[in-house]
């Protein structure tokens, strides 16, 4: 079977959902519209699956290399300098994962929602905007072109802009929506330009042309974007730094992450969703989508491994320190992206050099499974507790098992614990760092520490540390919650022993990837003694927290106030930006430009109402005007005659 003949049902199945449950959902059919949004992604996802095996396995593989195809193409808008803008569907190895870990994640998330959201009021709207992120993100990672990519991507804005302020009553919800939506718009601009610039300099919009375009050093077009520059960097420099400003902004890297632990107040299968294993992403994917551009420009490359470093550091210290579950995962996220980041940055194009290209492809994988996970099984501990907190759970080992074994295997895996999905990711992200820059690994294995010791803090913080006290208020998790969790957890315990090389590298040939058991004590190491001091101090009450919190002092105080970069932004925003450009543009607003259209009114009106008297209705006045109108006429014409 033809791509073509099926291919482009993959995204447009869930933009179908969206039309039928936003728009009639509600009135016609509430009660079904879980089932509904579960029946078209479970199709949309075995599309996916089916589209991945024939790709991997039959007809994607040719001359040792994996082909860039593009089945379907279709020219929106054709100017007059010959370039175009498509929309199309592109596949190779990445857009093909990524197709997989969408469809399946977000099943797994519609799943779960059915019992998870039962009883919602808007359950409908719930489901239709559910779907309206699928098809955005599936839109995104498919795009044949940087236009097509950058229209989903803001597509993917707004979908997550309605998911994490579904709940519209709050005036939480509804500040962490507007925060998410503007700090990712800043961003979004930086990227905007990039690409225009890109386009510009490449002389077309399509990623394949582009990319041999500006990797061909003997081409006119890479010739002219290395040799100009401004403030003396190279526009190429310029405009993937740009770029890489909007996916920074996206996978919320450091200093655009502030965006990401508030985008907690949706729901938690959203957090799931948009917030571990896909949205999140976006800013991995569109460095790896134009990797061959990234790796002929050391400058930039730069720029990702340091701030995906900083990021993985920063985010992982923050997470010690958290009490509400969702952020502690929220901040977990944002390290395990940088550790994706920076593994990309420390590759190069092509063979051995690209190891960590394949590493942080092999870490998003890996990463949707658990991290969703984390979230789906939180999400299973708050609907029985009805709180966030940590100092409200405990003990709940015994009163939801299902949640707590998968929970220590997301947890395991996380930390880098063999056999787990996690550990084989993880392993050759470090390897990559270590073959390419001592300092970016020495942070990562340190950061890697820290993830063990925060997500057994929060094991043992949920189910051990005291004595089981909660009751279950009626609620108890229904199959729908139970199976993703089970299933999640099968993926979590197998996908790390996937060839992952074999099938994704940044040439798109084969890469061995073979596994280093030397090189794997020390990270192992790290990992076990993060577990280790976990257990010490939170397996049971016995104060230790609180004498660590006190011998760290300042530290920890800056630490769990997320080293206070929310009021840096504040203080930026309101005394800066507002009194220094705000007040002023509002000052030429309102007495320069209004001023301006007012006195244009005030004048009109005042000469109009000095002439009104013309116009009296009076026959013998208009008979006067008349004839002083001549006399003047032949004045004129008389004087002019001399």
């Amino acid at each position: 079977m033809n791509y073509a003949d099926y291919i482009a049902w993959i995204p447009l199945l869930p933009l179908a959902g969206f039309v039928l449950l936003g728009l009639f959902g509600k009135r016609f059919f509430k009660q079904y519209s879980g089932i509904i949004g579960v029946f078209i992604l479970l199709v949309s996802a075995a599309l996916a699956f089916y589209t991945a095996y024939i790709y991997f396995f039959i007809n994607g593989y040719e001359d040792g290399v994996y082909q860039k195809l593009i089945p379907i193409k279709y020219v929106w808008l054709q100017f007059y300098s010959g370039t175009s803008i498509d929309m199309g569907i592109l596949l190779d190895p990445i857009s093909v994962m990524m197709m997989v870990i969408v469809t399946f994640v977000s099943l797994m998330v519609h799943i779960f929602s059915l019992g998870y959201m039962k009883g919602e009021e808007r359950f409908s709207t719930y489901y239709a905007f559910l779907s309206l992120f699928t098809f955005s993100m599936l839109g995104l990672v498919v795009a044949s072109n940087i236009f097509q990519i950058y229209f989903f991507w803001e597509l993917v804005g707004i979908s997550s802009y309605l998911l994490i302020g579904f709940y519209y009553d709050r005036p939480s919800a509804v500040s962490a929506a507007k925060k998410a939506f503007i700090v990712t718009r800043f961003a979004d601009l930086g990227f905007l330009i990039g690409i225009i610039i890109l386009a510009f300099e490449g002389g077309t919009l399509d990623f394949n042309t582009l990319i041999h375009r500006l990797t061909d050093l003997q081409s006119p077009e890479y010739i002219a974007i290395t040799t100009a520059s401004f403030l003396g960097i190279s526009v190429m420099t310029w405009a993937l730094t740009l770029v890489f400003m909007g996916g920074a902004g996206k996978s919320a890297m450091f200093p655009l992450h502030i965006w990401l632990p508030d985008a907690m107040e949706g729901p938690t299968p959203v957090s799931a969703l948009i917030h571990a294993a896909t949205m999140v992403v976006a800013g991995v994917f569109l460095v790896a989508r134009l990797f061959p551009v990234f790796s002929i420009n050391g400058a930039s490359l730069l720029i990702v491994t340091w701030v995906g470093s900083v990021s993985a550091l920063f985010a992982a210290i923050i997470a010690c320190t958290q009490t509400d579950i969702k952020r502690v995962l929220a901040y977990s996220t944002v390290s395990q992206i940088g550790y994706m980041i920076f593994a990309l940055g420390v590759a190069r194009y092509g063979g051995e050099a690209g190891a960590g290209y394949t590493a942080s492809m092999f870490h998003l994988f890996t990463h949707a499974f658990f991290k969703s996970l984390l979230f789906l099984g939180a999400g299973a501990v708050i609907h029985i507790v009805h709180s966030n907190e940590m100092k409200d759970m405990g003990g709940l080992r015994k009163l939801i098992p299902v949640t707590h074994i998968t929970f220590l295997i997301a947890c395991l895996a996380i930390a880098g614990v063999p056999p787990f999905a996690g550990f084989f990711s993880k392993e050759e992200v470090l390897l990559a760092a270590y073959n390419s820059n001592k300092a970016v690994y020495g942070i990562a294995l340190f950061t890697s520490g820290l993830t063990a010791f925060y997500m057994f803090r929060l094991y043992f913080s949920i189910f051990w540390r005291k004595e089981q006290e909660h009751e279950t208020h009626g609620h108890k998790l229904s199959l729908s919650m139970k199976l993703p969790l089970i299933i999640l957890a099968a993926g979590t315990l197998l996908v790390g022993f996937i060839p992952f090389g074999k099938f994704v590298s940044s040439d798109g040939r084969t890469l061995e990837s073979p596994f280093h058991f030397e090189f794997s004590i020390a990270p192992v190491l790290f990992a076990l003694a993060g577990i280790s001091l976990a257990t010490w101090i939170y397996k049971k009450e016995s104060g230790r927290s609180q004498k660590l919190a006190a011998a760290l002092g300042g530290f920890y105080r800056a630490a769990y106030k997320k080293f206070y970069m929310d009021e840096v932004y504040m203080f930026v925003t309101k005394k800066i930006i507002f009194n220094l450009v705000g007040k002023p543009a509002a000052w030429i607003d309102k007495y320069i430009v209004d001023g301006t259209m007012n006195g244009i009114a005030f004048s009109t009106a005042k000469v109009s109402g000095w002439i009104k008297g013309i116009q009296s209705g009076k026959v013998q006045n208009y008979a006067l005007y008349f004839f002083v109108g001549i006399i003047v006429l032949s004045i004129v014409i008389l004087y002019l005659w001399k």
